[in-house]
């Protein structure tokens, strides 16, 4: 070794070889992405996830999952329980090693597991890892085994504690807050939405999640039970549930192709919106993969025969498009694949091309058979193919226009766009106001080298229940396409979005703190959920948080966020203090909504991202739908805390 290696004490000593399970605490992203609510949340789903592999191989069918008043969590189920014997190999019981090894467990045994759960099989091991404490139990062969754990590491051999009947595998565990600093608080709706989802792609499972935190108005301790016989078919349903379809039934199939198992549910809608979810091994691929793509070939292969055949088509002009058959579609497909290999950038994009010829195959069958037994819907799915060709036709002249006001010089930007000095995208900001009179004030209290203004006029088109062509017609959509330099629709696919040119990193909408100003913002969201997803998957967009009141007395003053905040300024400040309310960003000057919702170093902006595509889907079509029921029930559960995470 050279002199100088030796003097900076780099040796081979300085490598660190770190262990599996210390390995996951010292980069903990790598095997749950973050650790923040995301992450928090996942290890939930990497406990309750090898419940549902035991009910995949048939063993198990009950799932229990419990929030406990201290945020920790207990899931159990009823399968075969974890094996306890000692494992040759490493000369400790398989439960241990299932536990504090990181890799190891029955889903990489054929024989075990036909198809598991689960992106990297990580699984319970690294949840351990992760948790400050973590106690499993074991129903076994008619006895109860246990062994403890702290950030684990075992703080017992497993040991029997008695005699039992029952069968199956229980886990409690504590999430460490030294590693999720930011919270380690559960949230119920998060938990519910992906056991719902569970029990849809399992169908035969119960599921049952309870919440000890929190009690309903007759006094008993939240709990709800995710149960269904239908599977997909009634997944649709639900997500349909405040649409309004256009077909007598849900179409659907189940069954193996080239030993894939494949399972597809779908249904025409009278929206204009295309709703195409995907799940491998109950991982939902929102970045789509080869069973979408056999999806597609097969749908549109199938109603193109059809149509054809049907003379439908005669009269029409130009050519029918792939886009045109989706067109107020809700489809839901699950595969479950042996060895699934993911790609893209969130690894949530199926690779397998053995897949793409399965589920094409299958739809192709599902479809002939139910046209040829269903003519009157047939020919209502083929009008509304028509319709949407002719819109599409349409939407293209009105995207053109669009397309050359965006690729213009600075000259083609809107005319109210109040834009900043810095050329550097990812250090600019837009903020889209609502209304001339906050966008003044805006526009005076902003930082110009690195923030624009966008003021929006009134409530923008309500994209949910308009036609693509009306919808690039809108003069203050077409405003938001230019003032991003954002253009949509290419040759191979008309709804394809181009955000190469962005021109601002961070789009902020900023809206009054009323129920006129939330209306406004969900109208925005909805809008960039159904035309711009990438701003939000890519985390551009943010939603800004205006004070809702300012105290004061003498030479004191604050701002509260909340009504909560604001007691707690009228108790500190004592009697005579004052409170102003705020009901618009008009009534705040220019310095004080910089202060308060436009400087960096203080102010609050919430990033708008998509836990579970399928919920943000179904709650946007329910808000912004025709519908009202739902839409009623919903503001009444959730108007108290007035906020909603997509």
């Amino acid at each position: 070794m050279s002199e100088e290696n030796k003097k900076k004490g780099y040796s081979a000593d300085s490598i660190q070889a770190l262990e599996g399970m210390e390995h996951v605490r010292m980069r903990p992203s790598m095997y749950i992405g973050d650790v923040g609510v995301r992450g928090l949340h996942h290890l939930v789903y990497e406990v309750v996830d090898n419940s549902i592999d035991e009910a995949l191989a048939g063993y198990c069918d009950t799932i229990g999952v419990i929030i406990n008043e201290d945020n920790s969590i207990t899931v159990k189920d009823n399968g075969r329980g974890i094996p306890v014997e000692l494992h040759k190999k490493e000369g400790v019981s398989a439960l241990e090693v299932v536990m504090t090894k990181i890799g190891a467990g029955g889903k990489f045994d054929k024989d075990s597991y036909k198809v598991s759960g689960g992106l990297h099989g990580v699984g319970v091991s690294c949840v351990n890892a992760l948790s400050e404490h973590l106690h499993a139990k074991v129903y076994r062969d008619g006895k109860v085994w246990e062994q403890e754990y702290e950030r684990g590491k075992t703080l017992y051999p497993v040991k029997s504690t008695g005699d039992s009947d029952d069968r199956g595998t229980l886990v409690t565990f504590k999430p460490d807050t030294t590693i999720f600093q930011q919270t380690t608080e559960y949230n119920y709706d998060t938990l519910a939405s992906r056991m719902r989802e569970l029990a849809y792609l399992n169908k035969g499972i119960r599921i049952t999640l309870t919440d000890m935190r929190h009690k309903d108005d007759d006094g008993n301790v939240v709990s709800e039970e995710f149960h269904s016989e239908e599977g997909l078919k009634e997944f649709v349903k639900f997500l349909d549930s405040s649409r309004n379809p256009i077909i007598s039934a849900v179409i659907s199939m189940e069954g193996e192709k080239n030993d894939i198992p494949v399972e597809v549910a779908m249904v025409y809608n009278d929206s204009y919106a295309e709703n195409l979810h995907s799940y491998v091994n109950n991982i939902n691929t929102h970045e789509g993969g080869t069973h979408l793509s056999g999806f597609r070939r097969g749908l549109t292969t199938t109603l193109k025969k059809y149509a054809d055949a049907s003379g439908m088509l005669d009269k029409l002009k130009f050519e029918i498009s792939g886009d045109d058959f989706r067109e107020g579609l809700t489809a839901i497909v699950s595969v479950k694949v042996a060895e699934p290999q993911f790609e893209g950038q969130t690894k949530t994009k199926l690779g397998n091309r053995e897949v793409t010829s399965a589920v094409s195959q299958a739809v192709s069958e599902m479809l002939e058979n139910y046209l040829e037994e269903n003519p009157s819907d047939a020919k209502t799915i083929v009008e509304k193919v028509i319709l949407a060709a002719q819109a599409r036709h349409a939407a293209k002249k009105a995207r053109e226009m669009v397309q050359r006001k965006t690729v213009m010089s600075i000259g083609g930007l809107p005319g109210k766009l109040s834009d900043c000095s810095e050329q550097d995208p990812a250090m600019c900001e837009v903020f889209l106001v609502e209304g001339d009179s906050a966008g003044g004030t805006a526009k005076q209290g902003r930082d110009r080298n690195f923030q624009a203004i966008l003021p929006l006029r009134g409530k923008i088109l309500n994209v949910e229940k308009a036609m693509n062509h009306k919808v690039f017609e809108n003069e203050e959509i077409r405003n938001i396409f230019t003032a991003l330099g954002v253009t949509i629709g290419t040759e191979e696919d008309s709804k394809a979005l181009n955000i190469s040119k962005l021109r601002y990193h961070k789009v902020i909408i900023m809206c009054d703190a009323d129920v006129d100003g939330s209306h406004i913002s969900t109208l925005i969201l909805t809008f960039f959920f159904r035309y711009m997803k990438e701003l939000i998957e890519n985390g551009h967009v943010y939603i800004a948080a205006p004070p809702l009141y300012l105290v004061k007395k003498g030479n004191k003053k604050e701002y509260a966020w909340n009504d909560k905040q604001r007691d707690a300024l009228v108790r500190e400040y004592g009697e005579n203090s004052k409170i102003q309310r705020y009901k618009g960003l008009g009534e705040m000057n220019a310095e004080q909504l910089w202060d308060t919702t436009m400087n960096p170093e203080f102010r609050t902006l919430r990033q708008v991202n998509i836990d579970n595509l399928t919920e943000a889907d179904r709650i946007f079509s329910m808000l912004m739908g025709d519908e009202v029921p739902p839409r009623r029930e919903f503001i009444e559960k959730n108007a108290v805390y007035a906020n909603i995470d997509v």
